[in-house]
């Protein structure tokens, strides 16, 4: 069994202008830094734009994109994506991340934490569980949802009642970092699908 931090990669999805989606995932990634068992990565999907249509020869800039983006991907052990909901649903700027990539999905375990009306985000999450598995990542039973998440925060960030949302991140922290062990050892003994 490996001692090093799990490579926990979390994502914020959002692109939107005004949007409320680093909020949530600095949050997130703090609760994250305070472990001794993860070592965080935080890839924030506006300053890494990518074209809703893969192709097998993008261009300049979306190379340069993604030689900046996919190395990070690849190294992560495991994934965190802080998404908001949009019409019942993920934005599209994730969905751009996830096809562009396949295999740095693979073996690997992903925490889901959403945010948005009354709603909390939760249909958002739901929708990205059946693209995850075709994608052979696993993810986690356990989420972090905000409902109204622009009330639960305080100007600075900082959570107004942070006892449920903390106890939450540490539930879904605990289980992506049994599966990120347990996977990252699995595809060291024998790489995932040979």
């Amino acid at each position: 069994m490996s001692t090093s931090p799990l490579r926990l990669a979390v994502i914020c999805a959002s692109v939107r202008e005004g949007r409320f989606g680093p909020t949530v995932a600095r949050w997130f990634a703090d609760q994250a830094r305070q472990r001794g068992d993860v070592e965080v990565d935080y890839i924030d999907l506006a300053d890494h734009p990518l074209p809703s249509a893969p192709s097998q020869s993008p261009d300049n800039e979306t190379s340069a994109v993604l030689a900046r983006l996919t190395p990070r991907l690849e190294n992560a052990d495991a994934f965190v994506v802080v998404t908001p909901e949009y019409n019942h649903s993920y934005p599209a700027s994730l969905k751009a991340l996830i096809d562009w990539h396949y295999t740095q999905w693979r073996a690997k375990p992903v925490g889901l934490v959403s945010y948005g009306g009354l709603a909390g985000g939760l249909r958002a999450a739901e929708h990205l569980r059946p693209v995850f598995a075709e994608l052979h990542a696993v993810t986690v039973r356990e989420q972090v949802s905000f409902h109204n998440a622009w009330e639960s925060f305080a100007e600075d960030g900082t959570l107004k009642d942070p006892e449920g949302p903390v106890a939450a991140a540490k539930t879904l922290l605990d289980q992506l970092a049994w599966w990120g062990e347990a996977l990252r050892e699995a595809r060291q003994k024998r790489p995932y699908g040979q």
